[in-house]
Order: structure tokens, then C-alpha cells, then sequence
């Protein structure tokens, strides 16, 4: 029964570590668009915001589960492993993308939030995806 309780509390402190890089990660890519990313997304039902963001979200929750899954036997260690991992996920897709929009033209962050489907979506949730694959690769 203990090890019910024990697997119960370490579940509860890697999800919420899980939810809070999971809103950074909203914050991160609202900070990267022009206008608010929730009224882009719900109030004007925004694709391509919507894209973006699901990208980053799942880039995150995929960097999460690899550094749980290959978490380290003393507890602490594998929530500071998991915190830091996280961490350098959104700051490897921040720095991805202000590569992209350095090397296309105009603002990438006004083209993802266009309300027409653009290309430049995919390539941008394609590159949180990679950064996400890159990160979780170095995981061992």
C-alpha cells in the first residue's frame, strides 16, 4: 500500500511540474505572437495560432515523458532532471524560432497569427516538434 501512496505522490509532483512548464510553454508562445494568444485561438478561432501552439505543447509533454520515463532513482534528482530538461526545451524553440524569423521574410509571429492558413505554420510547428525530438534524444 505504501508503494501505491509513494507512485501517488511522485505522480502528483511530476504532473504539476508537467502543467507549469506546460503553461510556461503558453506564455512563451503568446510572448512570440502579437495579440493575445487565448482570444486568438477561442474568440477568433485562429488556426494557425491554434497550430503553433499545439506544437509547443506537445514538443513540452513529449520533453516531460522522457525525462520521467528515464528518470533517475532518487526522486529529487529526476524532478530537477525533468524541471531543467523542460527549461531547455522552451528556450531551444524561443531560440528556433527568432532563427526562422531571421531567415524569412517579414514578422514570423504576425504570419502565424494571420487568420488565413499559411505554410509558415507548419514549418514553425515542425521546428517545436524537432527541437522537442532533439531534446528528448539527449535524455539518458
Amino acid at each position: 500500500m505504501s508503494d501505491i501512496v509513494n507512485g501517488l505522490g511522485r505522480a502528483t509532483a511530476y504532473g504539476g511540474l508537467g502543467l507549469v512548464l506546460l503553461v510556461l510553454g503558453i506564455v512563451l508562445v503568446d510572448v512570440l505572437t502579437p495579440g493575445k494568444l487565448g482570444r486568438q485561438i477561442w474568440e477568433q478561432r485562429n488556426r494557425n495560432a491554434a497550430m503553433v501552439l499545439s506544437s509547443a505543447l506537445l514538443g513540452i509533454g513529449g520533453i516531460v515523458f522522457t525525462s520521467i520515463w528515464t528518470t533517475y532513482e532518487d526522486f529529487g534528482k529526476g524532478l530537477v532532471s525533468t524541471a531543467a530538461f523542460g527549461l531547455l526545451g522552451l528556450v531551444m524553440m524561443a531560440i528556433a524560432f527568432w532563427v526562422v524569423d531571421l531567415i524569412t521574410p517579414g514578422r514570423l509571429g504576425a504570419t502565424l497569427v494571420e487568420p488565413e492558413p499559411h505554410p509558415a505554420v507548419w514549418v514553425t510547428a515542425s521546428c517545436n516538434l524537432a527541437v522537442s525530438a532533439v531534446i528528448s534524444a539527449s535524455i539518458a
